[in-house]
């Protein structure tokens, strides 16, 4: 029940991809990675990577790859709009991505077809059983392939929103499993919740050899109008971790 009342809550949220579609093709000509991810995408970059993006939401990000390097992007989305808008965007830059429908872990593509697996910002936390998209990102990679994810620090669902001081919100923690999304984009969505140490793992469990860990105090989403100060240098808001398939 929760995966389709979840498939229901981010089909009505990218229901705004499509609303702002001329907008968001305008972001899309000159969409760009973050300089963190560009430094640390910049080897895989530069082999010109066949790239799976997993959960590829309205596909700037793939716009992003393939002004970077990339020789072609195939988004996964479990939302039928948000795949259906990106791909009528990328469709009218003739960009080389494509877009199918899918539920993660199970991406319905072949085995070994990506040199790349980029998951990054806002995915994990769909994700109930992180050791089996783990499995799946290792069986999707060719030897020598990389998995690459930017996203926010399992701590973020702790912080408050309050400006004069970073808080911790009393109906949250830092073990739970899941908690209720209260936030644009999926409002009323059920988010699962993983330590830092259980991604590691379950990346490192799936035989992917890890080549990178860090952890960044500024958020990769700030919602308009908002200057919290748990986003002040303080706290941790994201990380970024590289591994590779032997």
């Amino acid at each position: 029940m929760t995966v389709a009342s979840n498939r229901a809550a981010w089909d009505d949220a990218s229901s705004k991809h499509v609303r702002e579609y001329d907008d968001l093709l305008a972001q899309a000509r000159t969409a760009t990675l973050l300089p963190a991810e560009l430094e640390l995408l910049g080897p895989a970059l530069a082999t010109s990577p066949e790239v799976v993006h997993l959960q590829s939401g309205h596909g700037l990000d793939d716009a992003a790859l393939v002004r970077a390097g990339a020789r072609s992007v195939v988004g996964v989305d479990f939302s039928a709009v948000a795949v259906a808008a990106a791909q009528r965007r990328s469709d009218a830059l003739g960009l080389p991505c494509r877009y199918v429908v899918g539920e993660l872990p199970g991406a319905p593509l072949r085995s070994g077809c990506a040199d790349l697996v980029y998951a990054g910002k806002g995915a994990l936390i769909w994700l109930p059983d992180l050791a089996a998209w783990a499995r799946d990102v290792a069986r999707l990679l060719r030897p020598g392939g990389t998995l690459f994810v930017y996203e926010a620090h399992p701590a973020v669902p702790l912080w408050t929103w309050d400006a004069d001081e970073p808080r911790i919100r009393p109906d949250r923690g830092y073990f739970e499993r899941r908690h209720v999304n209260d936030t644009f984009p999926a409002r009323g969505a059920v988010e699962s919740q993983a330590t830092l140490g259980e991604i590691v793992t379950s990346v490192v469990a799936a035989e992917l050899e890890l080549r990178h860990l860090a952890e960044y105090p500024d958020p990769f989403w700030r919602p308009d109008g908002v200057d919290a100060a748990a986003w002040r240098g303080r706290l941790p808001n994201a990380f970024s971790l590289l591994a590779a398939r032997r």
